[in-house]
């Protein structure tokens, strides 16, 4: 059919509104981001103008970068392994079951994916490490072993499995299953013959984050792993800031950024296929309450996996934190001692905060633009790819990231070494990705007609946005902001170069306190950790009570 004269000025007009909505994001990432990175892998492996891509194998060639490697690619997939084998049962009841207290449940599975890998990792130190609970009961310890870096990735992506499975489980229409049964199929068979193939695309999406999540896995390794452990996001963290050896840093940051860009290639495979082969129905309609012993027994099953697994480690930090009487770890934190901080603890509460706010506001507004330029499901290439890209930050490199904010943004008109300004900009890349993974559904469902419709009455773009999408989307721009600030709050892995000694945030704060000895570091560092938590914990809180769509991913 062909267009009149006025559409076809009404799809020129949104292209180019597109194109200028994404200058502002492409800008963004290219100076904070692709500059930065660049920065540092040019200071490693180029030399008086020229390249030594010879150094490249020669890292390879070390036995110590080669079980680097290793043991970060082992982790992860059996960390992607147990993870699924545990949470998967969440998902199915999350999805198939009603009971009461169910979204209560749901915000308490989520609260540990939100929570800083610092605070992840002091909560199993509580659990499983020296003084901890299993120590002081049974005289065990897991600190410094690999199972107590499995079971905090297991902790931290649980809620990643539920929601991304569980979110299309409950869509799934049962009577397809049921249907198969009628037929003379067992109740094994019909599952794995017709719900697996259609949960196939989110279980892979969901093995795929977990395995990107654990593979870049810093804050965890560092605390629990000790001097044994090391993934390569650790190993870049020890060569730049104790080996001074930026040359093998950059080596070990192109390899992660490779094998981060192959994940990411194939998160965004499954997730199309996800969109696009499924008939869904709502998922109101596919929840009943359990029947027979086995789905009671099966339910039963998975309280007990989230009261011990993820209930339990944080309980343990709260209780810890008040083991001095009078709450005395916590009153230390008013105190000043001149050796761990130049300011009292406390004062991290009020940095990260400030932080943080400012961080929401510049991933908000970045990855708000970029959601609009991206709602268009037939955009460009060019456009395609950026949304791509925007995942990037989430697995390349913190520490990259924030040492290359230090040697790259040190001279006019980008001199930010001594601006307060620079730890928001490092946490903001975190959070748009959020944000944009956030409005890019609401975005997209919607009426594409009603855009049409304003555009060809003459609204100006910015106004069909004000006055079409805005009121629809307003929910989920406040749902956008509340993960960008919760992860803004506890970014550790670039923050920890960037972060000035007279401003420590709270996550710098906690590492700090654990590599000093003593029993009132350790205190106060469990004491800042449960007030983290907290913060964090009322944020996601706040979210499941703005959501109305409580069966999808975050």
């Amino acid at each position: 059919m062909d267009l009149t004269r006025t559409e076809v000025v009404a799809r020129k007009r949104g292209a180019a509104a597109r194109f200028a909505l994404l200058a502002a994001p492409v800008a963004f990432f290219a100076v904070f981001f692709a500059y930065p990175v660049a920065a540092i892998v040019a200071r490693g492996l180029k030399t008086d103008g020229t390249w030594h891509l010879g150094r490249i194998g020669e890292v390879l060639a070390q036995s110590d970068v080669r079980h680097v490697l290793w043991f970060t690619t082992w982790q992860a997939l059996v960390s992607t392994a147990l993870t699924l084998i545990v949470a998967l049962p969440g998902a199915y009841v999350f999805a198939r079951f009603d009971f009461p207290g169910k979204h209560v449940l749901r915000a308490v599975v989520t609260v540990p994916f939100v929570l800083p890998t610092v605070v992840v990792g002091t909560a199993f130190l509580a659990l499983v490490g020296r003084g901890g609970l299993l120590d002081d009961l049974w005289g065990v310890r897991l600190d410094t072993t690999v199972w107590a870096i499995l079971l905090a990735h297991v902790f931290f992506n649980y809620a990643v499995v539920v929601r991304t499975v569980g979110g299309l489980w409950a869509q799934l229409d049962p009577r397809q299953e049921e249907a198969a049964r009628m037929l003379g199929a067992s109740q094994l068979k019909a599952w794995r013959q017709v719900t697996l193939p259609a949960l196939a695309p989110a279980v892979a999406a969901a093995a795929l984050m977990v395995f990107l999540f654990t593979f870049t896995s810093f804050g965890v390794v560092q605390i629990l792993g000790g001097p044994t452990f090391s993934t390569l996001e650790v190993e870049i963290y020890r060569q730049t800031s104790e080996i001074f050896d930026l040359s093998t840093a950059a080596v070990l940051t192109l390899i992660q950024f490779a094998a981060v860009g192959a994940i990411l290639a194939l998160h965004a495979w499954t997730v199309r296929r996800r969109e696009t082969a499924l008939r869904l129905v709502d998922a109101s309609v596919t929840a009943r309450r359990p029947r027979g012993a086995g789905q009671w027994a099966l339910l039963g099953g998975v309280l007990v996996t989230v009261a011990v697994l993820l209930v339990l480690p944080p309980a343990v930090l709260v209780q810890r934190s008040l083991g001095a009487p009078g709450f005395g770890y916590y009153r230390a934190l008013t105190s000043e001692d001149g050796g761990v901080f130049l300011v009292p603890p406390i004062e991290a509460i009020g940095n990260s905060l400030s932080y943080a706010v400012a961080a929401t506001l510049i991933a908000v507004v970045i990855g708000g633009l970029a959601a609009a330029a991206l709602t268009r499901r037939d955009a460009g290439r060019f456009v395609r790819g950026f949304d791509a890209l925007l995942m990037l930050p989430l697995g390349v490199s913190a520490v990259t990231v924030g040492f290359g904010f230090l040697i790259s943004l040190d001279e006019p008109p980008l001199d930010l070494r001594s601006s307060w300004i620079l730890v928001p900009l490092a946490q903001a890349l975190v959070g748009v990705p959020f944000v944009v993974r956030t409005m890019l559904p609401v975005l997209r469902a919607v009426d594409v007609r009603l855009r049409e419709a304003a555009s060809v009455l003459g609204a100006s773009p910015w106004r069909v946005w004000r006055e079409v999408d805005l009121p629809m989307v307003r929910r989920a721009l406040l749902i956008a902001a509340g993960f960008a600030f919760a992860v803004s709050l506890g970014e550790f892995g670039a923050t920890v170069f960037i972060a000035r000694p007279d401003n420590p945030t709270l996550p710098v704060a906690v590492a700090r306190l654990l590599g000093r000895p003593g029993d009132l570091n350790y205190g106060q560092a469990m004491a800042l950790s449960t007030i983290l938590m907290v913060v964090c914990a009322v944020a996601l809180l706040v979210l499941e009570r703005l959501r109305t769509d409580r069966t999808g991913e975050f």
